[in-house]
């Protein structure tokens, strides 16, 4: 019974042993490395395959000579490996300019609003609901005497740009938070907006004064920019399907790789 366990327990190992075409990966360099994927869903599984990678990327630099038997890959290496092959050529303008016409709204000035805003904190241990009445009572009068919201800013808004009628200048997207900016890039009108704004903050009344739509940017000022995001493309799937013909023709033991799981090779 002894010997069954022994011999159910090895076999049970040598399942798990990590090895790339009989050379053998050991658990200790699988921690070392695990713990450079601490994020992942499940590091250890991530640093079988980062390392499967590796050690495949160096059992081809060494058969095309690159590399000495004896010595470790680096990012040199790789790079003059993925050079020599997985070539990635330049898109050419004609490709260019059809991801510009398939993508357009991509490529556009961002949109603007100028707005000013009436802010009622929410303190710790404050009661929200009368904050709230407050805020729809000062909003009820603006709606119907909008030319008071510069003396209300001043007189009870609880943010630092009350001492300038609320204004806030001049906003873009990404420059306010959620569910600020989904309040005031999700309107199209100008003028008092009809409900409170309800942020981390506490409650805002919102005035936007004026509103300047983005405008498609031309062809010519964006063509570097996407020429370098299909390179960058490109080069990524050509990665992806260089590392699968290696491990297509290479015996791996302990995992299996899926190079659509992730950018594997940094």
């Amino acid at each position: 019974m002894a010997g069954n366990t022994l011999e159910t327990q090895d076999n049970m190992s040598r399942a798990n042993e990590l090895s790339v075409n009989g050379i053998v990966i050991g658990a200790a360099e699988i921690r070392a490395e695990a713990a450079s994927h601490a994020g992942d869903a499940d590091p250890d599984l991530a640093a079988r395959r980062a390392l499967v990678v590796r050690e495949l990327l160096t059992q081809r630099a060494r058969a095309t000579g690159l590399l000495a038997a004896d010595a470790e890959i680096d990012d040199d290496i790789i790079d003059q490996l993925l050079a020599m092959e997985c070539a990635t050529p330049l898109p050419s303008e004609d490709e260019c300019r059809r991801y510009y016409t398939a993508n357009t709204a991509k490529f556009s000035s961002p949109d603007i609003v100028f707005a000013r805003h009436i802010l009622f904190a929410l303190p710790p241990g404050a009661a929200m609901a009368s904050i709230r009445a407050r805020a729809e009572q000062s909003l009820r009068e603006l709606r119907q005497h909008p030319d008071r919201f510069e003396a209300l800013a001043a007189s009870q808004s609880n943010c630092p740009s009350g001492q300038v009628g609320g204004n806030l200048g001049q906003l873009s997207r990404g420059e306010s938070v959620p569910e600020f900016e989904a309040a005031v890039f999700g309107a199209t009108h100008t003028g008092v907006l009809p409900d409170l704004v309800k942020t981390r903050y506490g409650f805002h009344i919102v005035q936007v004064e004026r509103r300047i739509d983005g405008e498609p940017l031309p062809f010519e000022s964006v063509h570097k920019s996407i020429e370098r995001f299909l390179c960058e493309y490109v080069r990524h799937k050509s990665i992806q399907q260089y590392l699968t013909l290696l491990a297509s023709e290479a015996e791996l033991h302990g995992t299996a790789l899926d190079v659509r799981a992730g950018p594997l090779l940094q």
